[in-house]
């Protein structure tokens, strides 16, 4: 039985969020760039993780997850901006922001040990 991967689950969960999130900002509010930009960001943080779990390398592995931190921090910044712009009410913001960052937590925990042991 394979054991439950934190931060692939989390991701995938987190992008489900973002295309419901995305739907809401195109129907009701009429918001086509910044919810596209989102949705483009917030959904590629769980494509790297899962191709990093298929790395070739420790060195291939550690690039992915980089990028999945990379990913994970332009979604803080779209929901951020949607937020502050009164696009996405408070409501909406508070839980989606916490889940992005407890995944930015996870994400920049994992490239931290990878940059500290490369060889491992």
């Amino acid at each position: 039985m394979k054991t439950e991967n934190i931060i692939e689950a989390k991701s995938k969960q987190f992008a489900l969020r973002i295309i419901n999130l995305n739907a809401y900002l195109r129907q009701e509010k009429k918001e086509f760039v910044l919810s596209k930009q989102l949705l483009r960001s917030g959904t590629s943080i769980g494509a790297n993780v899962k191709e990093a779990e298929c790395g070739q390398s420790k060195a291939d592995f550690y690039a992915k997850m980089n990028i999945a931190l990379k990913e994970a921090s332009e979604t803080e910044y779209w929901l951020e901006l949607l937020y502050e712009s009164r696009i996405l009410p408070a409501h909406a913001f508070k839980s989606i922001y916490q889940d992005c960052q407890e995944i930015l937590k996870i994400l920049t925990a994992i490239t931290k040990t990878q940059k500290i042991n490369p060889e491992e």
